[in-house]
């Protein structure tokens, strides 16, 4: 304890063996750690007592000036109360909930004729609120199903007796289109109204199977008396409440109530699914990831999440099926670790669900740290360059020849440090005979640049050729003839040892190979390589299928580009019967070629 003031030793020294939260505060006087403990004077010194292994944990140690404790009776009110500190302090090294926004919720409002709609605002007026609803597309749904199962009023209105009475309102199109039965004009009773209502509640309770047969008993006793329409209409809430149940209900309805709750520990936290069934069909699923608090243990953090959620979600349960076994303890609520039938069945789609969001997340956060080294390495590559200007649009450029036959070259473009494929192009060299790198490098370079000129595109605020002092050297001149030496910084890369060309300077720059600017640079490099190298085995191909078509005596250009556009290789072409190459060529023509693939003289 050689860290902690004289002030803070004395405090802690004189802390009682009981559950309690205690509060850390730094130098500030700010509440930075809340935390609970079963015994405040063991869990309290081992700060201060014990060699810590994250380096959280001691940055919050080294700022501790100051501490206050608050005695309770049990652990649960420890809880509780900790959770309260929490959301009340927000301090720096407590992790909550990550997710902390405001959801929807079904509000049913408190007023003759109740309104039905959405809202993220809770009023305490008495009004019924159902949710909150994590998946906005779940609770949009369930509200279509409810304006097309009830016609009910969406006007403001005060509808009050007296004022209905008085005949203050008229009808509105919603009335004409069917969708409101008119309770403003006195066209609709508040007891019918009311029971529209009660039906309502029913479905967002979850209670389906006792709405499902009351309606059935209503449409039989229409049926019965005659009433054919009103039993029709009837039909129709069945057949949509029915619709409905089959895509929500996934266990047996004999599940009244449930909460299940599936955890994944990692090294940095803890990835969750809390699910809430109600009569057999689940109303609430949420997934979510908490942060470790300094070195807690699941049942640390189930302590306070679970009361967190029940309070979140309103839930009533008085289990909470588990995928793991845990010791906490709360009054009136039984937590275990079902072993077989449909609770086991529920705990395994949770379990389903953490798992796909832990994958989903892990996937995000690999695209974070890609994107996050991507951009270190552009800023590296304009520090060690000395560019003007962050290098977010850079193009690379690679020669493909062999012995000079089939010259091609290729230019990538990278923007934002990926690539940018739809801006990619390709050359075949024009002016170039033989195996001439340099000359190759020269033509490309200019037609590329001064074509960006005259379509007034922008040029990059990097160029990199693959290829040392020669290539640099050659593209360096094509870009200077076009005036562009100044606006256009270039590099080139040497494949051997992966050094950096710049112009103007005899030595080549080497970078560190984990540098993420060589990194990018390298993959720059190697993309053109691949995009070049596809078109000039695509052009090698090209050019030995027309070569061999083209030493069959009889046949010329013309019957070899109709063959290979019709046919597509010779493959084809050599599998085809003389009728069916006559059909295109004709019969003296198709008779060559066929015994041309057979080794035959043609008549």
């Amino acid at each position: 304890m050689e860290k902690a003031s004289v002030e803070l030793r004395f405090n802690i020294n004189t802390l009682p063996g009981l559950p309690g939260v205690y509060q850390f505060f730094d130098q500030h006087k700010e509440v930075i750690y809340v935390g609970k403990a079963k015994n405040l004077k063991k869990r309290v010194s081992s700060y201060f007592s014990k060699q810590h292994s994250t380096g959280k944990t001691i940055l919050l140690v080294r700022k501790i000036v100051h501490l206050e404790y608050i005695v309770v009776q049990s652990e649960a009110d420890a809880l509780l109360l900790e959770n309260t500190l929490i959301k009340k302090y927000k301090p720096r090294y407590n992790i909550q909930l990550k997710d902390d926004k405001t959801y929807p919720w079904i509000c049913i409002k408190k007023e003759p004729f109740p309104r039905v709609f959405q809202t993220r605002r809770l009023i305490r007026d008495g009004s019924a609120y159902f949710g909150p609803y994590p998946n906005v597309k779940v609770m949009q749904a369930l509200l279509q199903l409810i304006r097309e199962l009830y016609p009910l009023r969406t006007c403001a209105y005060d509808l009050s007796p007296s004022k209905i009475a008085r005949g203050s309102y008229k009808v509105c199109l919603e009335y004409h289109l069917g969708n409101c039965l008119g309770p403003c004009a006195g066209e609709q009773t508040e007891s019918d109204y009311q029971e529209l209502i009660s039906q309502i509640e029913k479905i967002l309770r979850g209670d389906l199977v006792e709405l499902l047969s009351g309606l059935k008993k209503q449409m039989k006793h229409h049926a019965e008396q005659l009433q054919f329409e009103a039993a029709q209409d009837i039909k129709q809430q069945l057949t949509l409440l029915e619709k409905y149940q089959s895509r929500s209900t996934v266990v047996s309805p004999s599940i009244k109530q449930l909460d299940v709750c599936s955890v994944l520990e990692e090294e940095q936290g803890f990835y969750l699914n809390y699910t809430v069934v109600k009569n057999g069909a689940i109303v609430q699923s949420y997934n979510t990831f908490v942060q470790k608090k300094l070195e807690e243990t699941t049942d640390d953090m189930l302590g306070y999440v679970l009361p967190e959620l029940r309070e979140r979600f309103h839930s009533t349960s008085k289990e909470i099926a588990l995928n793991l076994t845990s010791k906490l303890e709360f009054t009136d609520l039984k937590l275990f670790v079902p072993q077989r039938g449909e609770k086991k069945k529920l705990l395994e789609m949770s379990l389903r669900n953490v798992s796909h969001y832990k994958w989903v997340s892990g996937k995000r956060e690999h695209a974070g740290k890609t994107e996050e080294k991507t951009h270190e390495g552009l800023e590296e590559l304009q520090r060690v360059l000395g560019l003007g200007k962050l290098p977010v649009h850079m193009e690379c450029f690679d020669n493909s020849n062999i012995q000079g036959e089939h010259a091609v070259s290729a230019c990538v473009v990278f923007k934002d440090g990926k690539p940018s494929k739809k801006d990619y192009r390709h050359f075949n060299v024009r002016t170039v005979t033989g195996p001439d790198d340099f000359a190759t490098m020269h033509e490309v370079v200019t037609r590329r640049y001064k074509r960006l000129l005259e379509e007034g595109k922008p040029l990059p605020q990097l160029v990199v050729i693959d290829g040392g002092k020669g290539q640099l050297g050659a593209a360096y001149e094509a870009i200077e003839a076009l005036g562009l030496a100044v606006k256009l910084p270039m590099i080139g890369i040497a494949k051997r040892l992966e050094e950096l060309y710049r112009v103007g300077f005899s030595a080549p720059l080497v970078l560190d190979q984990r540098s993420e600017a060589l990194k990018l640079i390298q993959h720059m490099r190697n993309e053109a390589h691949r995009f070049g190298i596809t078109h000039h085995r695509n052009k090698r191909s090209k050019a030995a299928i027309y070569s061999a078509l083209s030493s069959i005596p009889g046949v010329g250009k013309k019957t070899e580009e109709q063959l290979l556009h019709t046919f597509k290789s010779l493959k084809a072409i050599e599998q085809l019967s003389v009728e069916q190459l006559a059909a295109h060529i004709g019969l003296k023509r198709a008779k060559l070629v066929y015994g041309f693939f057979r080794g035959e003289t043609g008549d």
